[in-house]
């Protein structure tokens, strides 16, 4: 092994599964715990080397602005950064807490300030909860249009259930697909389906049934990207819980599980519920467990 220059420079980071509680299952993330030094396009290259769904980085600052504001936080994925996501938030705020029994660990995001509160039962892996942003309900979809746009085909999609654009920092859009089957033979025409989203004003389809592998779970879920396949997608998932809330999928503050992964071995259990308030979905909180699997250093 050649011996290290004296200038370059080193960056640790954590690597941990989230929405898991077994190793190499769930969503993997690298989190650089700090990330000081790095200039955005750096951020964006080393992301593109750890080519995981995200990686994040964590920029300290002084304890009495993280006390108000939260710990600042930058979460970029292979291709750009994000201003929210769903397992960089718990994943990230789990590595924080590390050892500590901190009950709550504040992150202050591109989209905002987003508390993620821990639960710790002896003898069982640590359980994170974070709640995100009011959700905000986008167009209803014509049926043909997004089946044409994705590459599906007739009858794919379930009738009984509105296709709909929601976000709760990121815009996804919903799309309820008719049985498990449909699910799991899943392909989809990415670049067709960027140039509909563009269009449309969603970042990516999220598709769910309400048939699923495991009977304790209410929807099996899929979310194909540019980075191939994400096993787990919190920021999504808290799209979909406000939408099943909306849609009577769930019962108000009901806690369901969406089950995603399956299909690529990475099997991941989100633990999702949302209130109502009068007419408006609110409150929506996304959840699971994280367990760390490696620890390691980048240097250039």
């Amino acid at each position: 092994m050649l011996p290290m220059s004296p200038t370059q420079r080193r960056y640790s980071f954590t690597q941990v599964d989230v929405f898991t509680a077994t190793p190499f299952e769930g969503n993997s993330l690298a989190a650089f715990t700090d990330g000081r030094g790095l200039s955005d396009a750096e951020m964006q290259t080393i992301a593109r080397e750890m080519n995981l769904s995200e990686t994040t980085f964590v920029l300290p600052r002084e304890a009495a602005v993280e006390r108000e504001s939260g710990v600042h936080v930058r979460i970029f994925t292979v291709a750009e950064e994000l201003p929210f996501a769903g397992h960089p938030t718990l994943g990230t705020a789990f590595v924080l807490r590390g050892s500590g029994n901190a009950a709550e660990i504040a992150l202050d995001l591109k989209a905002g300030k987003i508390p993620v509160t821990f639960e710790q039962e002896k003898g069982k892996p640590v359980f994170g909860e974070m709640t995100q942003r009011p959700p905000e309900f986008g167009p209803v979809h014509d049926r043909e249009a997004v089946a044409r746009a994705a590459g599906l085909r007739d009858g794919d999609i379930d009738p009984s259930l509105p296709i709909q654009t929601v976000s709760t920092g990121v815009p996804f859009t919903i799309v309820p697909l008719r049985g498990l089957d449909i699910a799991q033979t899943l392909h989809i025409d990415v670049p067709s389906s960027a140039a509909y989203l563009e269009r449309t004003g969603g970042k990516f389809f999220y598709f769910v049934t309400r048939e699923t592998v495991d009977p304790s779970a209410r929807l099996h879920a899929r979310m194909i990207f540019y980075n191939g396949e994400d096993p787990a997608t919190g920021s999504a998932a808290g799209c979909a819980t406000a939408w099943m809330v909306a849609h009577g999928v769930a019962k108000p503050d009901e806690r369901v599980i969406i089950e995603q992964g399956v299909e690529m071995f990475r099997p991941s259990r989100i633990f999702v519920r949302a209130s109502r308030q009068d007419d408006r979905v609110v409150n929506v909180r996304v959840g699971g467990n994280v367990v760390e699997v490696l620890r390691g250093e980048i240097f250039f």
